[in-house]
């Protein structure tokens, strides 16, 4: 008896020929500050130790890829980033009367980021392909604090940042929908600390970098 073998159903036939086309992305991340210690860390024994923690927040955007060629797209990917508060542990060397000798200072973040990428597509097998990505972001924070009145805890960041991201992804190819789950880097190139020597813990902190880790999921219609 002749074997019968059933053949998988290949579903949105032609979608990566198409010449541009939308989606809409929901993503988490988690964010860092990359610090660097200013000299007035090495020659005062006020502050000991300043170490950045990471946390994490939830992405919401829209999104539009253009065809190049058979294998590159460019994309474009507006997003507001939301509940990405960065911190700073400090251990003071000495502390006032009632003060703790361990500071946290929380620096609240919620961004609206456009990156702009380049994507290299695999060839297309059944439902599913491949893609490695790069590009450029530039991010502004809403909750910038770089215009506020001088407080002597308070560090302040610049309202703007440019960075480069790198990732990959897959393309799952459903009957109505490709769904893409994407995991990426992002870093900041911009010193977003905005220095006064006024206020003593900004005097201790040289050149504040972002950084971020981002796991996306991409709904392409």
């Amino acid at each position: 008896m002749g074997s019968v073998h059933a053949q998988k159903e290949i579903y949105r036939r032609g979608h990566e020929d198409l010449t541009y086309y939308f989606g809409l992305t929901l993503g988490y991340n988690t964010s860092t500050l990359h610090l660097s210690k200013a000299p007035a860390f090495l020659q005062s024994d006020s502050i000991l130790i300043a170490e950045p923690r990471s946390s994490g927040g939830i992405a919401m955007g829209l999104m539009a890829t253009g065809r190049l060629s058979d294998h590159f797209q460019v994309r474009v990917n507006p997003q507001l980033i939301i509940g990405g508060s960065k911190s700073i542990n400090f251990k003071l060397g000495t502390a006032k009367a009632g003060e703790s000798q361990v500071q946290n200072q929380i620096l609240p973040a919620t961004l609206v980021s456009l990156p702009i990428q380049l994507k290299f597509n695999s060839d297309r097998i059944g439902n599913f392909r491949t893609y490695l990505l790069a590009g450029m972001k530039f991010d502004t924070d809403l909750s910038s604090n770089s215009a506020s009145r001088n407080v002597e805890d308070m560090i302040k960041l610049k309202r703007t940042d440019i960075g480069f991201e790198l990732g990959i992804g897959f393309n799952f190819y459903l009957p109505f929908v490709t769904l893409s789950p994407e995991i990426k880097i992002s870093n900041g190139l911009t010193n977003l600390h905005q220095p006064d020597p006024a206020l003593k813990y900004s005097n201790n902190l040289g050149q504040i970098l972002s950084r971020m880790v981002v796991f996306s999921l991409h709904f392409e219609d």
